[in-house]
């Protein structure tokens, strides 16, 4: 069906979009949820989720595809690279004002596309690197075998890796929710709301920050390799500075200190982004995907201006300390 606006709504009966939908939102639940982590808990502004993202993807796709390491040894080796890299951003810039660690965040995630940009020994640079999922794609195989084992007879292509994405982001969620209500996340959050107070306590407030971003790195991670496998292949467009911002979008839409509003804020951005694709108009390309982001745009300034803690948020957990 195609209304006058030029809108076509067949897609949305569809239940390979939805797999498909289900499938960023879920990788943008994990990217999202060290955002919050960061943002909501601990008080420090992380622009460079990206970088974290590209770290793990493109570790385990040059662990796997240049060194012949095993996909299952090279995952975890890769979320550890991840991790290093953040507590070597975070150690120098944390001891600042909070503006430079934004600033060395994004300036490191851009740092890590470039390499990977122009390392085309090794990352292949714009042509892609391929050829890392084998031992996914035989696992998605023994869980297709089990799906049809189970009564349905034609599996969606991408179902075991929806599957997959959302039992991680839900694990993830609850692993969440429960540290930041214990002693630790009581600190985290004396540490956003007044970091002096916190350190006249006796409490390492570095240490603090640097775990917060340490955990941010691996949930980073792991989004990157979801990233990989859904493209099938590695390329640093996928890492643009932008993700990072759509990930910030996603974590306005569900509200601050909020897991599970991420999931409610990614399955909205990525419905909405997704959705307007099959906006039909009379103009060029790039002309619609203006649209797009306009469309978003404007959900975002309505929410704002009818709930400005987001659908999940509470307005006190908007006022941070100084």
């Amino acid at each position: 069906m195609t209304l006058p606006l030029g809108v076509t709504f067949e897609a949305f009966t569809d239940f390979g979009f939805w797999t498909s939908v289900g499938i960023l939102a879920g990788t943008y639940v994990l990217f999202t949820l060290g955002l919050q982590l960061n943002v909501g808990y601990t008080g420090i502004v992380n622009f460079g989720q990206a970088g974290f993202m590209a770290i793990g993807a493109y570790a385990m796709g040059v662990l796997v595809v240049k060194a012949d390491w095993s996909f299952w040894l090279a995952l975890p080796t890769a979320v550890f690279i991840a991790i290093g890299f953040g507590l070597l951003v975070g150690l120098p810039s944390l001891r600042l004002r909070a503006d430079y660690f934004a600033i060395a965040t994004i300036a490191a995630a851009e740092i890590v596309r470039i390499t990977a940009l122009n390392l085309r020994d090794v990352t292949g640079g714009n042509q892609g690197l391929f050829g890392f999922d084998d031992s996914w794609n035989n696992l998605a195989d023994q869980i297709e075998s089990w799906l049809v084992s189970l009564g349905w007879s034609d599996p969606e292509q991408l179902f075991p890796l929806f599957l997959v994405v959302w039992v991680t982001a839900l694990i993830a969620t609850v692993l969440l929710n429960f540290a930041t209500k214990s002693p630790w996340g009581r600190v985290l959050r004396a540490v956003r709301e007044d970091e002096d107070a916190a350190r006249a306590l006796g409490k390492n407030t570095l240490a603090y920050k640097l775990q917060s971003l340490a955990i941010a790195s691996t949930l980073g991670a792991l989004a990157g390799f979801f990233v990989a496998i859904n493209l099938n292949f590695l390329t640093p467009e996928a890492f643009l500075p932008a993700f990072t911002f759509i990930g910030y979008a996603v974590l306005v839409l569900g509200g601050l200190a909020s897991y599970w509003g991420v999931a409610a804020g990614a399955i909205v951005m990525w419905t909405i982004l997704e959705g307007t694709r099959f906006i039909d108009l009379p103009i060029s390309a790039e002309r619609e995907a203006a649209v797009r982001f306009m469309i978003v745009g404007l959900v975002l300034i309505l929410l704002m201006a009818f709930r400005p803690q987001g659908m999940f948020g509470k307005k006190e957990e908007m006022v941070l300390g100084d």
